[in-house]
């Protein structure tokens, strides 16, 4: 399967799609919570940074963007600096605009997030909403409607991404769908609410919640997914039902056919902002391509499992999944080439998410190495690992070392969720790599405070800082390697 759908991953056409629905903007403050309120029982959030990003339908476009797509977007905004902001943020990722309608009197949608920093990652603390549901003035739908009518014959798909903020109204759905099927263009939907109102659509993508409630049918199991997505396709005359099963992956049901159910990995989640939106990205983008339902949820579901290890809404690159199914979705996914990771942390910092560098063997993990990388990803949003290559190491410590090769290396750390990338280097020093990667943070041991840090005058050039850790105590690699010795000798390590 890994093969096919690398194989699959690397036919697939640029497609051009037109993603219709609610356009948020996303808010984030950010700090540290130090004490409560001498006011009342609350905590007090200590503010270090602010930053925006598109969210809703938005995010669908960015992530189509990200995966190569042509995008066009249609939906309203308020005539306000939010509406502005989310406006540019959309142009300079390449997203046409022509469907974006402002209305006057209307507040754009925006989510702001407290969000606290600690060294055990980050935790939403309070979400602030400002937004309207009402459907807008019979003008501006149909000025909407015009730009999508104009759109639509050239087009490869169209995304219904649905909030709930008033824009694909009951009439609006019907009459998209209807010109969709006209222009022979598929027409995905990620539903809210009542889902009688896409009748006709191509596929539909639910969360367990929400197709349970739809159906009346409680997803406990497959035989239940099973039953609930036939209903679905059956009742609403959809070609496939795709419904999200959090934890459990993705349940698959094409009109004409068995249904499949497509397990994910366990794996540790942060966050599940926006995972829909990865979904029903790449589903789109495949099927606009011409890849059968069945493989493209299998790439979708290897999407959304990336997202939710990052914290807020992120993109997911076709690099990014093709890495991980090489891996088998697990091993030393983390490990990926210089060129790869530069073009994953642009997109995070787009998204306003501060980058950790630190480097090392790691050769032989112990206690020392786990803490050091914890408290290292506790001072930003991402953590990126510079690994020593083999002869690299050799030239550092002699030919009875490593202990273990690079991808032995690279599999253990990737099993901590601490780290969320890794890149190999063969010099020296990582001097080079800083100079790519650009962190916000270079992280080192305590040990090297007084050695002078490799690095830093580039870092701290352009804001980003130095920080030094310091080590535990009686844990290093020397020392477990002159244990084991011990005890293969025959003496007590103690």
């Amino acid at each position: 399967m890994a093969i096919d759908l690398l194989a699959a991953i690397e036919k697939l056409p640029r497609p051009e799609l037109l993603v219709v629905g609610d356009l948020i903007l996303d808010r984030y403050v950010a700090g540290e919570v130090g004490r409560i309120s001498p006011e009342a029982p609350i905590q007090v959030l200590c503010e270090h940074r602010k930053y925006e990003t598109p969210g809703g339908m938005a995010a669908v476009a960015r992530n189509l963007v990200r995966l190569g797509a042509k995008v066009h977007v249609a939906g309203l905004v308020g005539a306000d600096s939010a509406g502005e902001s989310l406006k540019e943020r959309l142009a300079a990722a390449g997203v046409g605009l022509e469907g974006v309608v402002a209305e006057m009197g209307r507040p754009t949608s925006v989510k702001t997030r407290f969000v606290a920093d600690s060294q055990h990652g980050r935790q939403q603390i309070l979400r602030v909403d400002r937004e309207t549901t009402e459907p807008p003035a019979t003008a501006v739908r149909n000025a909407m409607l015009r730009a999508i009518e104009g759109r639509l014959p050239h087009v490869d798909a169209v995304v219904l991404s649905d909030y709930s903020k008033g824009v694909l109204t009951a009439s609006v759905c019907k009459k998209l769908i209807a010109a969709a099927r006209k222009a022979g263009v598929p027409l995905l939907v990620d539903p809210k609410g009542d889902f009688a109102k896409y009748s006709g659509a191509t596929a539909m993508t639910p969360n367990r919640a929400e197709a349970a409630e739809a159906t009346g049918i409680e997803i406990r199991d497959d035989a239940d997914a099973v039953k609930a997505a036939r209903k679905l396709v059956e009742r609403l005359g959809l070609e496939v039902s795709f419904i999200t099963l959090d934890r459990d992956g993705i349940f698959v049901q094409p009109r004409d056919g068995r249904g499949v159910a497509i397990k994910t990995d366990p794996r540790e989640v942060f966050d599940v902002t926006g995972a829909g939106d990865n979904v029903i990205a790449t589903l789109a983008y495949c099927i606009a391509g011409g890849l059968d339902p069945v493989r493209a949820a299998f790439l979708a579901n290897v999407a959304a499992g990336i997202a939710v290890e990052h914290f807020g809404v992120v993109t997911v690159g076709w690099d990014e999944i093709a890495a991980r199914i090489a891996a088998g979705q697990g091993g030393d996914a983390k490990l990926v080439d210089i060129d790869m990771l530069e073009r994953m942390l642009a997109s995070a910092r787009d998204a306003g998410r501060r980058v950790v560098f630190t480097n090392g063997c790691f050769d032989v993990l112990h206690v020392g190495h786990v803490d050091l990388l914890r408290r290292a990803r506790a001072m930003g949003d991402l953590l990126v690992v510079g690994l020593n290559t083999d002869a690299s190491i050799r030239g550092l410590k002699g030919e009875s070392r490593p202990v273990n090769d690079l991808r032995a290396r690279a599999s253990v750390l990737a099993g901590l969720a601490s780290v969320d990338y890794m890149v190999a280097f063969r010099e020296e020093t990582p001097k080079e790599l800083i100079q790519r990667v650009r962190p916000d943070v270079l992280v080192k041991g305590a040990d090297w405070e007084d050695q002078g840090v490799v690095g830093r005058e580039f870092v701290e050039s352009y804001g980003g800082r130095v920080e030094f850790v310091r080590l535990l105590e009686g844990h290093s690699t020397t020392g477990v390697l002159e244990n084991l010795k011990k005890l293969h000798d025959g003496d007590d390590p103690e």
